[in-house]
């Protein structure tokens, strides 16, 4: 891995993997995440019905997401920088990779389909899961979420569609830029809770 990834706070976390505003017009297989069709749930984690991605978000209904921890061979934690092109949280950090679940996909094909779209993987162990919880900010953003942690042990090419910056940082490194760096709130509400849950409460 480039040093640079190793030790960002020696550098602007921006100026690595800028995002490429040509990326869809180069790969033929990018598809618009807005079109990718998602089951819609209720309070119970029942499905109510399905819509697009970019209709659900804008309608606030409900849906399901999947976050990954994943550490590399050290323990070290993977934290990245979302580009400005995504469509919720853009430019934020983030101290899981996942994303949404698609319609008719169980939460452990999405978290495995997710973690290794975002670290561009192939052959990651399949994450464990570790619990479920319904995020709600209150303001039309909720969705169920299942989180899972994984070892990562094969270098890492994140996808340029989605993540602007990354690096493996250790707990005390993660604990210093929890209050410097702009995080995902919804990642953050994951964290918490996961930090909870190993600790027994």
């Amino acid at each position: 891995m480039n040093p640079a990834a190793r030790n960002p706070a020696d550098r602007n976390p921006a100026d690595r993997n800028p995002p490429d505003e040509n990326s869809a017009d180069r790969n033929p297989v990018y598809r618009n995440p807005a079109d990718e069709i998602l089951d819609i749930v209720d309070e119970h984690d029942r499905v109510v019905g399905r819509r697009p991605r970019g209709e659900a978000y804008a309608l606030g209904l409900r849906h399901r997401c999947v976050f990954v921890q994943a550490r590399d061979a050290a323990g070290r934690l993977f934290v990245h920088r979302r580009t400005a092109t995504k469509l919720v949280f853009p430019s934020l950090y983030d101290l899981f990779v996942g994303g949404v679940v698609g319609a008719g996909e169980s939460y452990d094909e999405a978290a495995l389909r997710e973690a290794e779209e975002e670290l561009g993987v192939r052959g990651l162990p399949r994450p464990v899961f570790l619990f479920k919880f319904l995020y709600d900010d209150g303001a039309g953003k909720s969705w169920w979420s299942a989180v899972y942690e994984v070892r990562c042990e094969l270098p890492v090419r994140p996808q340029a569609e989605e993540v602007q910056w990354y690096g493996f940082l250790s707990e005390e490194e993660v604990g210093r830029r929890l209050g410097e760096w702009e995080w995902v709130p919804d990642g953050l509400a994951a964290h918490e809770r996961l930090q909870a849950f190993r600790a027994g409460d």
